[in-house]
């Protein structure tokens, strides 16, 4: 995921203890010690017979980025495991935790290439309500899974 300049441990410091990570990860989730611009949230990892092969951001609220590109989850599939269905089960997964938490409307999105991703999210029940520009002007598909 290097070569696609994606950080997998969201806000994680490579000098911190595991242990530590995980209590702020914790934190995060119930709105304490969030980053300046960050929401409520959860980090999940995504694990078939103890080889990691994906995670979800799940954000139970939003601002006005998430709004309008970066939506309620954000999830991805390491290289080696895409095209098996992971990333259609860890939709489903965080849109029952996302719903468990009080997001009864879910906003979901992809770049406007991804077909893949775009293909999980509409078989998930998203519709496309808009294309946006990112801000380094990636264009990004909008779903809603009600």
């Amino acid at each position: 995921m290097a070569t696609e300049d994606f950080t997998f441990l969201l806000d994680w410091r490579a000098a911190e203890p595991w242990a530590v990570y995980l209590d702020h990860l914790q934190a995060m989730r119930h709105g304490c010690e969030l980053p300046p611009g960050w929401v409520p949230g959860a980090l999940l990892a995504a694990d078939v017979q103890g080889e990691l092969v994906g995670h979800a951001s799940i954000r139970f609220a939003l601002n006005d980025l998430l709004t309008s590109v970066g939506g309620h989850i954000g999830y991805c599939v390491l290289p080696r495991y895409r095209r098996r269905g992971y990333a259609t089960e860890i939709l489903r997964q965080s849109l029952i935790i996302a719903r468990a938490e009080g997001v009864d409307r879910v906003l979901v999105t992809c770049d406007e290439h991804n077909v893949g991703s775009a293909t999980v999210v509409e078989r998930a029940g998203g519709i496309l309500e808009d294309v946006r520009r990112d801000p380094t002007g990636v264009p990004r598909r909008r779903y809603w899974i009600g």
